[in-house]
């Protein structure tokens, strides 16, 4: 009769935005505009949390016939060991991923510190004459475009690095576009799938051994800084970056495209 089993299909994304497909066209010119220039584009974001341990990893991997890996029943967190969270860097123009496992908490200066790092340690090295940096991010999570933190560690990495930073948010609803869901996290997923992480190494190890036919190779480093829940920024922190140009709101939803930059040597004089 026609019939056969079949799993669900994450095809409905709910309610759009008015101005969602403007903002991806908006977000494709700005990342054309880089791209010309010999500026990065780079996609971040979080990566599911992970237990470490012996757990089940779902998928199969290549083993003797009858031999399976053997893991946990149940899957207890380990008080040692915890859970890791890798937050990515995926550089666009260079099919490049970063990921820095923390085991630490998922928050902006988590997401920042890793910018920073790849920048310092990949990033700079690839665009020794970058100007300017455009980051695309999805609306929500410790990158999000309501986050406070996210924007005040950003003016730190700008003035630290002398990049104009501009990032652009993908609209609500449409984080499964987020270029390093597709380009990079699914294909670490596919390479760990049936295989326990046991440790915080295999985990490393084990992303940065993801490689694609298309050319993309991948860094992986394990971050054991802490990185407190709860910094409160207040209101008047991001109308003063706003009011010396620090944070510069673009036109077009401003809410979800701008730009931080380095104080001009005026306003690090009077400040």
């Amino acid at each position: 009769m026609g019939f056969s089993l079949q799993a669900n299909a994450k095809t409905l994304e709910g309610r759009q935005h008015a101005d969602r497909d403007a903002q991806f066209r908006y977000i494709n010119g700005q990342a054309r505009d880089h791209m010309d220039a010999g500026d990065p584009v780079i996609s971040v974001d979080a990566k599911k949390k992970e237990n470490v341990g012996p757990f089940r990893n779902g998928g199969a991997e290549w083993r003797p016939k009858g031999e399976p890996e053997k893991v946990n029943v149940h899957d207890f967190i380990d008080k040692e060991l915890g859970k890791v969270t890798p937050y990515g860097v995926y550089d666009v123009a260079a099919n490049a991923g970063w990921v820095n496992v923390g085991t630490d908490h998922d928050t902006a200066a988590f997401a920042v510190a890793t910018i920073a790092t790849w920048w310092e340690k990949a990033g700079q090295a690839a665009y020794p004459c970058a100007r300017r940096l455009l980051i695309t991010a999805d609306g929500g999570g410790s990158n999000g475009y309501r986050t406070r933190l996210w924007k005040t560690e950003l003016a730190r990495l700008a003035a630290e690095t002398g990049l104009k930073i501009t990032v652009c948010h993908l609209p609500p609803g449409t984080s499964k576009w987020n270029k390093i869901a597709h380009r990079l996290f699914s294909h670490i997923s596919m390479n760990w799938r049936g295989r326990p992480l046991t440790s915080h190494e295999v985990i490393v190890q084990t992303i940065a051994a993801t490689t694609t036919r298309t050319g993309l190779t991948v860094q992986a480093e394990l971050d054991t800084a802490a990185y407190p829940k709860g910094i409160k920024i207040p209101d008047q922190e991001i109308k003063d970056l706003e009011k010396q140009q620090v944070l510069q709101r673009h036109q077009f939803h401003g809410e979800w495209n701008y730009s931080l930059t380095r104080p001009s040597l005026n306003q690090r004089v009077i400040n």
